[in-house]
């Protein structure tokens, strides 16, 4: 039974975060380099790993994101292997190497704790959702962990004139140097993605890339303020 079951074993640490298959994220934690994740997301961990939820940091930094009851992130610290998922979605990982990312709050996996973060309006779209809308840009040396519901496509915004269009409620994360305007597209007998038509869209222009998932998941979208 091992032996049939070998082919599951991780594979020796090669990153302080790697996939583990296309569903769960594997992180090398050490002592002294904290990770934040997303509460309820640890799955199994090896060694001896303690966990903070919702520690004072992060009540401070991300009382904006949420609910009122502050962002749903715990700390992690310790020696060994731990393992996440968030309900079999899919994980991608990224090396930020000094850049950043603007990520929609409920595809966020993790982070390393050190890196900057915060919660920030998303420019240009007042005029479409009320006061506008929110997301959370990390940034530094360190890496990220984003879920998506299903296999995401990154789009290569290119630098030119042309626009990227995306419905907001499959946008995971987008490079924070592109320029983000609303559109709206909702015309009677107009039928745009799903239901009885989109009541706006995302158009990002510049040089970046904007991820994408194959799913209009509304729940918990980029937060609307109204």
């Amino acid at each position: 039974m091992n032996q049939q079951l070998a082919g599951f074993a991780p594979a020796p640490v090669a990153a302080r975060m790697e996939n583990h298959g296309n569903h769960m994220l594997k992180v090398a934690m050490q002592s002294g380099s904290d990770l934040l994740a997303r509460v309820g997301s640890m799955v199994a961990y090896e060694g001896f790993v303690q966990y903070e939820p919702n520690p004072p940091a992060v009540r401070q930094i991300a009382r904006d994101w949420a609910t009122g009851e502050g962002a749903p992130l715990m700390k992690c610290s310790g020696d060994g292997l731990l393992y996440l998922a968030d309900y079999g979605a899919n994980v991608v990982v990224i090396n930020l190497n000094g850049d950043g990312i603007s990520v929609n709050a409920t595809n966020l996996l993790a982070f390393d704790a050190h890196l900057q973060w915060g919660v920030e309006r998303v420019k240009g779209l007042a005029k479409f959702a009320g006061q506008g809308m929110w997301n959370t840009k990390i940034s530094g040396q360190g890496w990220v962990a984003l879920t998506s519901r299903g296999k995401p496509i990154v789009v290569d915004c290119g630098g030119g004139e042309d626009e990227t269009y995306v419905d907001p409620d499959a946008l995971v994360a987008w490079s924070p140097n592109l320029k983000v305007k609303g559109k709206r597209t909702f015309k009677a007998g107009s039928l745009i993605g799903r239901g009885s038509g989109e009541a706006f869209q995302m158009a990002f222009s510049g040089q970046g890339i904007v991820v994408v998932q194959p799913s209009e998941d509304s729940t918990d979208r980029l937060r609307v303020r109204g």
